[in-house]
């Protein structure tokens, strides 16, 4: 053996003193020191370090099989090495710090740690920014507050002002209290009339008759009281039940407003007023079949409560709005909704005529038959309108005369003065779409134009020449697509303003010139 090969021979001793092949096979390395030794060997099992405190003081000896038998490899340990680490307080040092037994840190945990920090800061970011307004700039929504709107202006390109608004969402609380102090002051309003023999087949009381006063009251309305058998209904003179309605007293002495198509042909109108045990006679003041508006009055021995009368122009589409009434006889029904548009105009047609509704108030709180005459209210618990009419074919369309009609006519209905009427203007025709099948007969090149299919005697019309199958195409040089868009371009003029028509009559178009009229002049309604 080479003098400056170390031998450490001395730092391993025998795993197993008891078996025999061993020591024989390390007293031949001995004996026969450069006999060639294989040049691999396999090493089973973790790595051990010999710095181990369980391994110090014992030999290490890793043994090799091979197809020629056992035998045993020299193993240099390797260099001390400096112990690591971690700057940590608690990190392992020295030798138990290379342990490969020692349980590693999960990187999976480091990881989720690390994320849900993540996103606990940036979400105490985005709070303090939604707290504070901190992109839009605009001012913290009140909390609590049923009306409070924000709006902060800025300029965008253009010149032009950008509002951004902090919308409410909470409907208002205060819903129950203004039920509370508006509900003695609303009233049930009931019509009676006589009884009359086949009073539907001889076109009696127009309570029965009238497709308006049904939409609202139903068929049977309050219900008729249909007579027993062998009962002369017409010898009894006892009254009848004729329909249901609602309204509000409006001053203290007992002045109560209305719709009056609500008690429109009562032989008696009884008033129950909330805390009273029997109803109150009223007399009809003054009403209006044109505003579809009544005042009654009953007389009492004390005072009445009331509802004040607000200004409907200071409600925006959109705000709250609250209507209480009797539908289908349900007492003081509360039912919410906003105010869905304004000056809205319907035709509502019946016996009598057309009842022409103009700056209407649209609402999707819910009406129904034996809403009509009671209040529609602001938050403030004022009356902005008297709610009057349905869609029918429509959910959550409802529609209320506003105050600034009523406030206007209010003395007049009072004392029973009869209202002027307001101009409406007209021409005098009756129209019509044109079919397909027209457009050859009237030489025309398509379905576009208004037909005159009559025209009223002594009216505008009637005067300028325009005759029946004329083809209105044009009003003041603008196109006419249908007989809807000529109502309402016709609606949209003045009493006195003079149109000029453009007609086509046996496939040659020619203008006519019209004045247009005031539909209240005549005697007989026409058909346009």
């Amino acid at each position: 053996m080479d003098e400056n090969k170390k031998d450490y021979s001395d730092f391993f001793k025998p795993q197993n003193n008891d078996n025999n092949e061993q020591e024989q096979s390390r007293s031949n390395e001995a004996q026969e020191p450069n006999k060639e030794r294989p040049s691999y060997y396999y090493s089973y099992g973790p790595y051990k370090s010999a710095f181990n405190e369980e391994s110090e003081g014992q030999s290490l000896t890793t043994s090799s099989t091979s197809s020629e038998g056992t035998s045993n490899v020299e193993v240099t340990p390797p260099k001390t090495l400096r112990p690591f680490s971690f700057g940590s307080e608690n990190a392992p040092q020295g030798p138990a710090a290379w342990d490969p037994n020692a349980k590693k840190r999960s990187s999976v945990k480091s990881i989720f740690a690390a994320f849900m920090a993540g996103a606990l800061v940036v979400g105490a970011l985005m709070f303090t920014a939604d707290k504070t307004n901190m992109f839009s700039g605009n001012q913290p929504l009140a909390s609590g507050s049923s009306s409070a709107t924000t709006v902060a202006s800025s300029s965008n390109s253009n010149g032009g002002e950008v509002k951004n608004a902090a919308l409410d969402v909470v409907r208002p609380g205060n819903i129950a209290a203004i039920a509370q102090n508006a509900g003695p002051a609303i009233v049930k309003v009931e019509s009676l009339v006589k009884p009359k023999t086949s009073s539907r087949s001889n076109g009696g009381n127009s309570l029965f008759d009238d497709p308006f006063f049904r939409q609202f009251f139903g068929d049977n309305g309050g219900g008729q009281t249909t007579p027993k058998s062998g009962q002369n209904d017409a010898g009894s003179g006892q009254l009848q039940p004729a329909g249901m309605g609602t309204g509000f007293i409006f001053e203290k002495t007992g002045y109560i407003l209305t719709n009056e198509h609500v008690v429109d042909g009562a032989d008696e109108i009884q008033i129950t007023v909330e805390g009273y045990d029997k109803p109150f006679k009223a007399k009809l003041l003054g009403n209006s079949y044109d505003l579809d508006l009544a005042v009654l009055k009953i007389e009492g021995t004390k005072d009445f409560p009331i509802l004040p009368l607000g200004k409907a122009d200071d409600v925006n589409v959109g705000d709250w709005v609250v209507a209480i009434g009797n539908p289908y006889g349900f007492d003081h029904t509360v039912t919410v909704g906003v105010l869905s548009a304004k000056e809205r105009p319907i035709s509502i047609p019946d016996e009598k005529g057309t009842r022409e509704y103009k700056h209407l108030l649209q609402t999707d709180a819910s009406i129904n038959p034996g809403n009509s005459g009671g209040p529609l209210l602001n938050l403030n618990g004022e009356v902005i309108g008297i709610n009057t009419a349905v869609s029918s074919q429509a959910q959550g369309i409802g529609f209320a005369i506003p105050t600034s009609t009523i406030s206007s006519v209010l003395d007049n209905l009072k004392n029973n003065v009869t209202i002027p009427k307001e101009p409406v203007p007209y021409i005098g025709v009756g129209l019509q779409d044109i079919g397909q099948d027209w457009v050859s007969e009237l030489k025309l090149s398509n379905t576009d134009g208004a037909l005159v299919g009559s025209v009223q005697r002594k009216s505008p019309a009637f005067t300028a020449g325009l005759r029946q199958y004329d083809v209105i195409v044009e009003l003041n040089g603008a196109k006419i697509k249908n007989s809807q868009e000529l109502i309402t371009k016709v609606q949209a003029t003045k009493v006195g303003d003079k149109v000029t028509l453009g007609i086509i009559r046996d496939g040659k178009k020619t203008e006519v010139p019209v004045t247009v009229g005031d539909k209240n002049t005549l005697a007989e309604t026409p058909a346009q």
